[in-house]
């Protein structure tokens, strides 16, 4: 998957926006302006992803290019290689994993106004 197909699939999802807090070469991707997906625009090597935190051991024993996420909660997130060791369409429901792990974290008024989307 390429940065743009990621970056395309990302904001194709309701209440997505894209932003770069941590400088240009970071691409922050929010869903009620809460972060679900970081990756590097310039070095596009990985995805830090947010995962079920027992999903998450299982994926990194399962695939190599599965990490504990960089410089995030080793726990609940993971760095997605981009690198062809992961399959693409998994790449995808991850990302689809994250964000839905965000939107069932929001509060009740922000889903609601996320239904409205």
């Amino acid at each position: 998957m390429y940065i743009d197909e990621f970056r395309d699939y990302c904001l194709a999802k309701p209440g997505v926006t894209e932003d770069t807090p941590f400088g240009p070469d970071t691409l922050v991707m929010k869903v009620m302006n809460k972060v679900f997906a970081i990756t590097g625009i310039v070095e596009y090597e990985f995805i830090n992803l947010k995962c079920d935190p027992e999903r998450a051991a299982e994926l990194r024993e399962e695939f190599d290019g599965i990490r504990p996420g960089w410089h995030m909660n080793k726990v609940h997130w993971n760095s997605v290689f981009t690198d062809g060791s992961v399959p693409e369409n998994l790449i995808r429901e991850l990302i689809d994993h994250s964000y839905d792990l965000i939107v069932a974290s929001l509060p009740k008024k922000l889903k609601e106004e996320l239904k409205n989307l």
